[in-house]
């Protein structure tokens, strides 16, 4: 009974010990200050935000970081076509309709040149843009469109530049490939061997056509290289119309072959050797250029970002079965 009376004793004197009071108040204070830290931190941070927020709305309205084609001076346009064709990618309809409509509405553009350096990509695309180049040049018919190919102009690529009035290669650029795959992968034999079974359930008999984890379907295969052929006799028909006689066909000219410069010429698939900086000066008589290439905004590309972020979480991959002008 003692020693429990002594124990509560030294409790309770222990509570009361100054030096735990001073450490509790000391305790209390360092918390106070670290929550006062952490909200001006937190303050700093939304502010700066906001700032930079501001700042660039305020680039944009003065045209700094969005678009600035003012050029009155008489000019050659040039609108760089470089890149995958594809929807939301380096090259799409949008941005190149939005080049070509900026470079028309200008009142000093003499003629404009499509520099293109593409392998090819999404025929939707390239037929849009194929389309919107045949139909300014009806508005526009004082204003030439010259393509002129730097390394690469071959499917989609090509699909674009037979819109214009001429092409020009240089004598080593690859020039071709008039055709339409559709590529994937097939692993039902590897799955066999470490004894993995596909389990997939649909509604609709062609829902899991090819996919690359079961046995292919002949009559599911066989559509498809339908599609195909049907899509490549489209590109096949822009070709003719745009070259009309000047293309000198031959069984190879739509089989997926590409030539160098030097051959496209004879061919008929281009017209004459020249750079961006010989038809501005010497065919369309306007040495000064003017980059009406659209470019993308800080806003856009981080839109961009988000979007191919989340549409990687999502497991978006149906792109792979599209048909592809490459």
């Amino acid at each position: 009974m003692q020693e429990e009376h002594q124990q509560s004793s030294d409790s309770k004197s222990t509570t009361q010990s100054p030096d735990w009071a001073m450490r509790t108040l000391e305790k209390i204070a360092l918390a106070g200050l670290q929550e006062q830290k952490a909200a001006r931190r937190w303050a700093v941070f939304f502010k700066s935000l906001s700032f930079l927020f501001l700042l660039l709305l305020l680039l944009v309205v003065m045209g700094v970081v969005g678009q600035n084609k003012t050029a009155s001076t008489a000019h050659t346009a040039l609108i760089d076509i470089a890149g995958v064709i594809e929807a939301g990618g380096q090259v799409n309809a949008d941005a190149v309709i939005s080049s070509l409509n900026d470079a028309y509405d200008n009142k000093g553009t003499k003629g404009i040149i499509l520099r293109i350096n593409s392998p090819g990509g999404s025929p939707v695309q390239a037929g849009i843009i194929n389309d919107e180049i045949h139909r300014q040049r009806k508005l526009h018919p004082e204003i030439p469109v010259y393509a002129v190919v730097e390394d690469i102009c071959a499917s989609g690529g090509y699909y674009i530049a037979v819109a214009a009035d001429k092409i020009f290669v240089d004598k080593a650029s690859i020039v071709g490939s008039i055709g339409v795959l559709m590529d994937g992968y097939g692993f039902t034999e590897l799955m066999k061997k470490v004894g993995v079974e596909r389990r997939l359930l649909t509604a609709g008999s062609n829902k899991g056509m090819l996919d690359p984890f079961s046995p292919v379907n002949p009559k599911q295969q066989a559509f498809a290289q339908t599609m195909l052929d049907q899509i490549h006799q489209q590109f096949i028909t822009v070709v003719r119309e745009g070259r009309g006689s000047r293309l000198k066909e031959n069984e190879e000219i739509f089989s997926g072959l590409f030539w160098n410069g030097e051959e496209s010429i004879k061919l008929g698939l281009a017209d004459a050797q020249g750079s961006a900086e010989y038809v501005a000066r010497e065919v369309i008589k306007q040495a000064e250029i003017v980059d009406f290439t659209y470019q993308d905004t800080v806003v856009d590309r981080f839109a961009k970002k988000l979007g191919a972020s989340m549409a990687q979480e999502l497991g978006m991959s149906a792109k792979n079965l599209l048909p592809s002008l490459r």
